[in-house]
């Protein structure tokens, strides 16, 4: 990933850095019982240690992350953005079932909002779970310059939680940072190459903001795990080292529970993943969480560094049953409308076509144009969305995905979530439901959901440089 001399060296200053860097600290929590204002701002960040010089990024209340916005399920939240950015922006609240009006993508749900002016979005959030907010304008290059922040929706009955004896619990957002020796990130945001490859990849993963040391727990306790990937384009796959978490909720969605055990913890771009993880190790131990989502470029993310106090409890909880489902309308498999998807496009992916704004042309024209990805033949052109399909308000839909390009998508489909029901032919039976799902190169996903939510919903690429190349479309739902 990282080709020159000088930039290996760079990232062993990084790791040195990481080393004495305080351990984590917590996210900032504020109440989203309130209005209140959220500001996307130019700002300054301790990235990579106080050996190196503040890294100059973009960040909500000039905070990286952004602050944390709580609420409880059924609550409404109320937002003001108040742009200090030198260009558009909005806000999109990943993974929300809210009305069309609030979903924050400009030239669908509403118009960007330019420098110096507002926006107030104001919606309840009907799903408990682990999201996030991010900008949906000029993405690729707000997403790299830090714009993200974690929205947790607390379960509606607290009490419910009461028989997994969770003791505490963690947001951990992961993001990555593509940055030169001054610890500066590397102009320009979007090359080419980003847009026909695998997007934009850094050479530094942060999570909550820093390189982190170690994650201090203590022995016998049970922490509920809220991992957000909020990178780019980079995939995570992190190994627990001789820990076997539970896996209780993919994208805010409760799932049967399942030990995550072969292949580690996967995190696609935009993905969440609720972990139960149970400490049974010794107090005073050490052991190592690995991200080794790419072949040849492991890395230690931090250790888990056990304190020396005696443990909280003897042996680990009983297994937990699950967490409380949420309100999703269960499509109806049998009378489904199935409506099929090619993913095309992008270096080695044998597109010699498509079109763009009604008109067939060839690859190397649209490339020309920045245009480089498609769905079923047809590429997006800037600010404008294709119509993918229009549905009826209630109809069950069976998605099949067919990836013919080189690279794996994360599909992301807004103000509904998608059932899991095969990879490959392969059944799922997990219960697993998705509001961003891969599509590995060369493969077939297919999924289900109900259109119960009216308005033009965005379907498209959360790698946001596949985004602004072609991949993006949208399905209107009356």
């Amino acid at each position: 990933m990282i080709e020159s001399q000088p930039r290996r060296r760079f990232l062993q200053g990084l790791a040195a850095a990481g080393a004495l860097a305080a351990l984590p600290l917590p996210l900032r929590k504020l109440s989203a019982a309130a209005p209140r204002v959220l500001r996307p701002q130019p700002a300054e960040a301790q990235l990579v240690g106080p050996a190196y010089p503040k890294t100059a990024v973009w960040a909500y209340d000039g905070l990286v992350p952004g602050p944390t916005l709580r609420l409880r399920q059924g609550e409404r939240l109320a937002v003001r953005l108040d742009n200090g950015l030198p260009q558009e922006t909005t806000l999109h609240w990943h993974g929300l079932r809210l009305p069309n009006a609030m979903d924050g993508v400009p030239g669908v749900t509403q118009e960007a909002v330019a420098p110096g002016q507002g926006f107030d979005y104001a919606f309840a959030a009907p799903d408990a779970g682990t999201f996030w907010y991010h900008s949906h304008a000029a993405s690729a290059e707000q997403g790299a310059r830090g714009l993200a922040g974690p929205l947790i929706v607390e379960e509606a009955e607290p009490a419910a939680l009461a028989p997994l004896q969770i003791d505490r619990e963690e947001v951990w957002l992961l993001a990555d940072w593509r940055l030169d020796e001054q610890a500066q990130l590397v102009e320009p945001m979007t090359t080419m190459m980003d847009l026909s490859h695998a997007g934009r990849i850094g050479n530094t993963v942060t999570l909550n903001g820093f390189i982190p040391e170690a994650w201090p727990v203590r022995a016998g306790e049970r922490v509920r795990l809220r991992l957000i990937n909020a990178a780019n384009a980079r995939f995570f796959a992190l190994r627990f080292e001789a820990h076997e978490p539970w896996v209780v909720a993919v994208d805010g969605q409760p799932c049967t529970p399942f030990r995550a055990r072969v292949g580690g913890v996967g995190l696609p771009p935009a993905g969440r993943v609720d972990l139960l993880v149970d400490l049974p190790g010794r107090p005073g131990s050490r052991f190592t969480v690995t991200d080794d989502a790419y072949a040849g470029s492991a890395y230690k993310l931090l250790e888990i560094a056990y304190a020396e106090e005696s443990p909280l409890r003897p042996a680990p909880p009983p297994d937990p049953a699950g967490l409380p489902a949420n309100p999703l309308p269960e499509p109806d498999l049998d009378a489904a409308r199935t409506l099929e998807i090619a993913l095309e496009g992008g270096a080695m992916g044998g597109l010699a076509e498509a079109r763009l704004h009604g008109r067939t042309m060839g690859l190397r024209d649209l490339a020309r144009q920045g245009k480089v990805w498609a769905l079923n033949g047809v590429v997006a052109g800037d600010h404008q969305h294709p119509l993918l399909a229009a549905l009826k308000l209630g109809e069950s839909v069976r998605l099949v995905m067919e990836n013919r390009t080189a690279f794996p998508h994360p599909m992301h489909l807004h103000g509904h979530h998608f059932k899991l029901l095969a990879r490959d032919g392969v059944p799922e039976t997990r219960g697993i439901w998705h509001d961003t799902v891969t599509v590995r190169a060369d493969s077939r996903v297919e999924v289900a959901f109900v259109a119960d939510n009216p308005g033009d919903w965005a379907f498209h690429c959360h790698i946001p440089e596949h985004m602004m190349a072609g991949m993006t479309s949208l399905f209107r739902v009356e």
